[in-house]
């Protein structure tokens, strides 16, 4: 609550400041329109005389001409606007109020990580940090080359969102690339793939940064986007591990030599624990669950400050699937907090363990007699809990919701958690027998609204543009169906706009000695 009191208070700010440089602005050119026209005579009291003789001149046609255009303007800006956040997914009045104005009002952009505190060393500022984070990577995610390319090619479509690929490709430039990278050219190659929105252009770099040098990071990125199978793309996370390895044992002796070389170590250190998770699921995809299992047990143990890529859900859900229910609850032990929930990955397998011990024999009509035993009543507690932290995914378990493939981000408590978690874990449910029959029980008593992911809202900017412009042409349309009675009110209007400036140089003249004033007019 209060992450998103915060950014309301800072989008309000940008929205305020906004809205009142472009009415400065328009003010600003009004005056120099009649400054232009009038050709500023020079005492102010015939100026403003002039001004009240130009306006009571003014001809309906003018005041139809001026709403107008104003509605033009308007318009072409609401168009671009629109055009703008079709493509891009966000503003671009917000995105350059927040970039170019937040910072003259000393407000701190503090939604996004920083790079020290992504790649490890202080547990709980890395943690402070990813947690204000508004989506998070999905820990599960697909392949794009060997997994999500061959529903486009079944379907025509695009699995993905344009804003999903968006925020992968901020992840890649954070984790894979570093200041240090102009120094070595096959890394200069990657810094600029990781930034072309072309998937041909992003292989194509790929593979003439590996003519230059074996580039870990090129590995990845052909193994996430050109490999059409599990294996190939395993193939080609070896072969980044063997050149991943190579670059973290070097970087790791010169770490503390300098700024430069500790961020290049983080650098190094990220891609090695993202190969390595990614060979683990590789081998969970392809039936190798125990290897994959040790494979992660052994990354959490060697890096075990890099708790943001939560890799434990990946080890929670080959533990499921070997059934190895004891060790899925040591994890849970470790990683469960009954005060914060950290995922529906974490709450839900929580519930699943204690469904498991009673839902073989469960029955809603003799719980009805007799009442909740005690493990009875600990397993519907811990799926109301469940229910509580993240509603969404009861739909997808109880198969009453269609589940598509789950998008490369997530968000916390949303629809978009809900997907990837069911997409994996829903056969976990079916195995245990009477879980699902418990879950549809006792889930419907807990239920909320929470958010929907990946439902964007319309920016402020976009709203308030639309209804400046409708504002003018409704204006403009009056004036030219009433043009005596709209001239009564924008003179009126503008008479009332005017006479604080009136009163102003009337106090003014009446202070200021005439001749000094005749000078400063003459200026």
């Amino acid at each position: 609550m209060a992450e998103a009191g915060t950014g309301f208070l800072e989008q309000l700010k940008s929205c305020i400041v906004w809205s009142w440089t472009y009415l400065w602005t328009l003010w600003f050119f009004i005056m120099l329109f009649l400054v232009y026209i009038l050709r500023v005579p020079l005492k102010i009291n015939d100026n403003l005389t002039t001004v009240s003789m130009f306006l009571n001149t003014l001809t309906p046609k003018f005041y139809v001409a001026l709403t107008g255009t104003s509605s033009l303007i308007s318009g072409l800006i609401l168009i671009f606007e629109w055009w703008y956040f079709r493509k891009y997914g966000t503003s671009f009045i917000e995105q350059v109020s927040v970039s170019h104005l937040r910072p003259l009002l000393g407000g701190v952009d503090s939604s996004a990580p920083s790079a020290a505190s992504a790649a490890g060393g202080d547990a709980d500022s890395s943690r402070q940090s990813v947690s204000e984070c508004k989506v998070w990577r999905n820990p599960l995610n697909l392949f794009r080359g060997a997994e999500y390319n061959r529903y486009t090619w079944v379907t025509g479509r695009e699995p993905l969102t344009y804003y999903d690929m968006n925020l992968s490709a901020q992840d890649h430039q954070t984790f894979f690339t570093c200041d240090t990278d102009h120094l070595r050219p096959a890394d200069a190659i990657m810094q600029k793939a990781w930034r072309e929105r072309n998937p041909q252009a992003r292989i194509s770099a790929a593979h003439e940064a590996l003519e230059l040098n074996e580039c870990a990071t090129a590995y990845i990125l052909l193994a996430e986007e050109e490999a059409t199978t599990i294996v190939e793309a395993e193939k080609l996370f070896k072969q980044a591990l063997k050149a991943g390895e190579g670059c973290y044992r070097r970087s790791q002796q010169l770490q503390h030599h300098g700024a430069q070389y500790e961020a290049q170590h983080r650098r190094d250190t990220n891609v090695l624990v993202y190969i390595k998770r990614r060979l683990a699921m590789c081998a969970r995809k392809l039936g190798r669950t125990r290897e994959a299992v040790k494979m992660m047990r052994d990354l959490m143990k060697e890096f075990p400050l890099l708790s943001m890529f939560n890799i434990h859900e990946n080890l929670l859900e080959a533990l499921l699937e070997l059934q190895a229910y004891a060790d899925v609850q040591a994890v849970l032990a470790k990683y469960d907090d009954i005060s914060l929930p950290k995922s529906a990955t974490i709450c839900y397998t929580a519930a699943l363990l204690k469904a498991r011990a009673v839902s073989d024999k469960f029955s809603p009509e003799a719980a009805s007699r007799r009442g909740l035993s005690t493990a009875e009543m600990n397993a519907v507690e811990a799926i109301h809990r469940a229910v509580e932290f993240n509603p969404h995914v009861p739909k997808y378990l109880l198969e009453m919701k269609s589940l598509i493939l789950p998008p490369e981000h997530i968000l916390k408590r949303g629809d978009s958690e809900a997907i990837a978690y069911a997409f994996f874990h829903l056969q976990h449910w079916k195995r245990v027998e009477g879980a699902l029959n418990l879950l549809h029980c006792t889930w419907e008593g807990t239920f909320h609204e929470v958010s929907v992911y990946p439902k964007k809202e319309l920016p402020f900017f976009i709203l308030f543009t639309a209804g400046l412009c409708s504002f003018t042409a409704m204006l403009a349309l009056l004036t030219h169906q009433f043009p005596e009675l709209m001239g009564v009110f924008a003179k009126a209007f503008l008479s009332t706009l005017f006479a604080p400036l009136n009163f102003v140089m009337e106090k003014v003249e009446s202070i200021l000695p005439s001749s000094l004033w005749h000078q400063l007019t003459r200026i």
